[in-house]
């Protein structure tokens, strides 16, 4: 029998990607629409009580009518959609995430939803230590002068260079998919590496990096990079009183989620010197809204919420909901179930 299925992409994962996927693991016998999202051209945002998601609840529960299965990464999924689609089964969520479901709402309709763990673990790690360089070495600034036509020969300033990363001390705060990759490629710079992470035990670093309370870690890193996952326990978990214990010089780095960092408090750190630099692709606000001091306190460098973006990330999002997709039609477990299916 054929199955219904929504490939809802958009213009990062694209839906020809999704179907190719589809037929790729679960074979030809699939009959698969296609929707293309508006995102990124238009930024993501709140859909009813949903985050994070594009298009519309009335698009949705147009083309969700007979169809079994959506495979998406950004589409809508709010009660109003579920109760509006009886036929649906399954929705499989290509991000790490799926903020845009209304898990108790899916639960409540008998709808399963799986996601795509570590899909952009290792475009979110090499975007990381990239950061890392732009801040420490000050590429982003010393570009900008030069494309301005200005030579800057003081920047050879003892006082204006940075560190190297080689013997140098990097803490990781958080060791999941994303900081062991960077813990990977820290050590191929020779860099110690310090981990805190209250989910595992010295044994999951041993021979690669200590493991260490936060105390400590900031107190004895250079460089701070965090990856952790937003928690009543973690947000904020970097203000004042957390940079006033790094050593001075030191530089921030944060690729996890804005929650996690008291911006204000890394602006002053950089103005008063203490730290060397700072380096964000995540933000309390996204965009960041004009008079930020984001903008203007030197030391930064900033990219748009990015570093899981590379062409690979898109690939292994589509190949793993397509395989989740292939499993469930087999009668099979889900690998990356979120919401557990119902007893009926």
């Amino acid at each position: 029998m054929t199955t219904r299925v929504l490939a809802a992409g958009d213009a990062f994962v694209l839906p020809t990607m999704l179907t190719e996927a589809l037929h790729r693991e679960a074979g030809p016998d699939l009959e698969v629409s296609e929707l293309a999202l508006p995102w990124p051209d238009v930024p993501f945002g709140k859909v009813s009580e949903v985050d994070e998601a594009s298009g519309t609840e009335e698009e949705m529960i147009e083309l969700l009518q007979g169809v079994r299965i959506c495979v998406t990464q950004m589409a809508p999924f709010t009660a109003k959609v579920f109760e509006a689609c009886p036929d649906l089964e399954l929705v499989a969520v290509g991000r790490g995430g799926p903020v845009n479901v209304n898990l108790d709402a899916a639960v409540e309709h008998g709808v399963k939803v799986s996601n795509a763990p570590g899909r952009n673990a290792t475009a979110t790690a090499e975007h990381t230590v990239a950061l890392m360089l732009a801040a420490m070495r000050r590429i982003p600034q010393v570009h900008g002068d030069l494309a301005g036509g200005v030579w800057r020969g003081d920047y050879y300033r003892y006082e204006s260079v940075g560190p190297e990363l080689e013997n140098r001390t990097v803490g990781l705060i958080g060791y999941g998919a994303i900081g062991s990759r960077v813990c990977r490629i820290l050590r191929g710079f020779g860099a110690r590496v310090l981990v805190h992470d209250p989910f595992i035990g010295p044994e999951t670093v041993a021979g690669v990096a200590e493991l260490v309370d936060l105390g400590e870690l900031l107190s004895s890193s250079d460089v701070v990079s965090l990856h952790a996952r937003v928690t009543p326990e973690t947000t904020g978990m970097i203000g004042s009183d957390q940079l006033a214990a790094m050593p001075t010089g030191a530089v921030l780095v944060n690729c996890a989620r804005g929650a996690l960092v008291d911006y204000d408090a890394v602006c002053d750190a950089l103005d008063s010197r203490r730290l060397f630099g700072a380096a964000f692709d995540v933000f309390p606000e996204e965009p960041i809204p004009a008079g930020s001091r984001l903008l203007t306190t030197e030391g930064i460098v900033m990219t748009p919420h990015l570093a899981g973006a590379s062409k690979q990330t898109a690939h292994n999002a589509a190949s793993i909901v397509a395989a989740d997709v292939a499993r469930y039609l087999r009668g099979e477990p889900l690998h990356h179930q979120v919401a557990p299916h119902p007893a009926r």
